[in-house]
């Protein structure tokens, strides 16, 4: 009888004469071909140079119609919040419109390896978050566009985004495509690091204290100092103290405070409370007593950033022995906006068994340290991922950088983006594409400031749209 994951069959030398069965899920033994070598190999089908392309044919979806689409299913009392958000500049637009960006990446010319992709990259979903320790970390936080795909889009929204947050900071020309430039050669520089590292320390590599050296971001230090300690103070109990107040049972309720937060009738709050029991099946065992000492006191609606606004989102308060809150957030997962471009692009469809689910693993597979209490449940049929709220979160506004920040910040993120890409595909075969010279950092710079010009002209058609009436549109919150 064969074991489990074993191919009796198939049998390689392990020395000294012992023949061993070869086992699925690990590597071949003697090692088969060279990643570096079948890398290189696809520059001859897809030359670095060739990513410079922005190929917009007339088919393209018209920019108001994309929002329009995008909002379909939303709730529609937001729906001109987040039309006003998008409408305040280009890179705002920019972080609303992840899907009709994927549709004009599925025309552009891509190599084939597949990895795990944020799906909307932009400069704007980096920052920094608590580890169980207490510890704070930087990488992605934004994953509700995650699918594998072809890791270009991630690279190539990165660096348009880089050119229109420069650009919004009042930087010159020569600045936001340095930026880009280094944001691309920095994701190029850490996948050749990574290449040639010992597997085990290529997967955690790039320890946050040594970031700044790695990418020669010395100028950023002062401004992550400054995040690091908001992001120190931005706890559930701090949330939980301006955003609720004590009720005559001794416990604890949530406050209105539209409309960014809002109570709920008793019977959405008690649908939203029951699908924690789901929830509580999606993690393992071990984080399950940690829960089972906190009780559900109170359950509000809360509207989420840019690209979000108008999918539900739910805060809910739990208390411990000592009423010290943990609140959880409980966000809609909808299908990923890259999924029909992907197959424009030739990429296989993924099987989706549930969105919260897809949004929670992609997230694991791209971060080295992830929320203890990530996990996905349904309310009302409807998925939803589940993740701690205000887990000591904070961020860098790349438009509010000074000029000799952005290219920091560029080379930075380029690089986190690079190690997040390496746990899923093989950083020796991308490593081996992108090579040692400028040529794929000139392209895509080159393609960023071409795509940043056409995404100030979509985000001119949105504010016209606006001004005539045909899109309703709110500022705030």
């Amino acid at each position: 009888m064969t074991e489990v994951g074993v191919e009796a069959s198939a049998e390689v030398s392990a020395g000294a004469g012992r023949r061993l069965p070869r086992v699925r899920g690990f590597a071949e033994r003697p090692v088969q071909g060279s990643p570096k070598q079948e890398g290189k190999a696809l520059r001859k089908r897809v030359p670095r140079g060739a990513h410079t392309a922005l190929d917009l044919d007339g088919s393209r979806p018209d920019a108001v119609n994309a929002v329009e689409e995008s909002n379909r299913d939303r709730i529609p009392g937001l729906t001109p919040l987040r039309v006003g958000r998008m409408a305040a500049t280009p890179f705002a637009f920019l972080r609303g419109s992840a899907g009709l960006m994927a549709y004009d990446l599925a025309r552009t010319p891509m190599t084939g390896i597949r990895a795990q992709i944020c799906g909307d990259a932009h400069a704007a979903n980096f920052g920094l978050y608590g580890d169980a320790r207490g510890d704070l970390v930087i990488d992605l936080n934004d994953f509700d566009e995650t699918v594998q795909g072809p890791w270009e889009w991630d690279l190539k929204r990165l660096a348009a985004s880089l050119v229109l947050a420069g650009r919004e900071a009042g930087a010159d020309e020569d600045t936001c495509r340095g930026a880009a430039h280094g944001a691309v050669g920095a994701y190029r520089r850490t996948m050749r690091l990574l290449a040639g590292l010992p597997v085990l320390d290529a997967w955690n590599a790039i320890a946050d204290e040594e970031l700044v050296s790695h990418t020669d971001a010395h100028d950023l230090v002062g401004t992550l100092e400054r995040v690091s300690e908001k992001a120190r103070a931005n706890t559930s109990g701090r949330f939980a103290a301006k955003s609720t107040e004590q009720t005559g049972d001794g416990g604890r309720r949530f406050v209105d405070a539209p409309p960014v937060l809002r109570r709920v009738p008793d019977t959405e709050a008690a649908a939203v409370a029951g699908s924690l029991e789901e929830y509580l099946e999606s993690l393992s065992e071990d984080r399950l007593p940690l829960l089972s000492r906190h009780a559900v006191h109170d359950v509000a609606f809360r509207v989420v950033g840019t690209g979000s606004v108008g999918t539900r989102s739910y805060v809910v308060l739990l208390l411990d022995h000592r009423d010290e809150p943990l609140v959880l957030q409980v966000k809609e997962a909808r299908p990923s906006a890259l999924l029909p471009h992907l197959v424009t692009a030739g990429f296989e469809a993924p099987a989706v068994e549930h969105e919260g689910r897809r949004v929670v693993l992609g997230q694991k597979r791209m971060q080295v340290v992830s929320d203890i209490l990530l996990g996905w449940t349904s309310v009302d049929g409807r998925p939803f991922q589940v993740r701690q709220f205000r887990n000591r979160k904070g961020s860098v506004d790349p438009a509010a950088l000074a000029a000799d920040q952005i290219d920091d910040y560029g080379r930075m993120t380029g690089a986190l983006l690079a190690r997040a890409h390496s746990h899923s595909a093989d950083p020796r075969l991308v490593a081996g594409y992108c090579g040692k010279s400028e040529e794929l950092d000139e392209a895509m710079a080159a393609f960023a400031v071409a795509y940043a010009d056409r995404t100030e002209a979509d985000h001119a058609d949105l504010v016209a749209a606006v001004r005539s009436g045909r899109l309703a549109a709110e500022t705030g919150a």
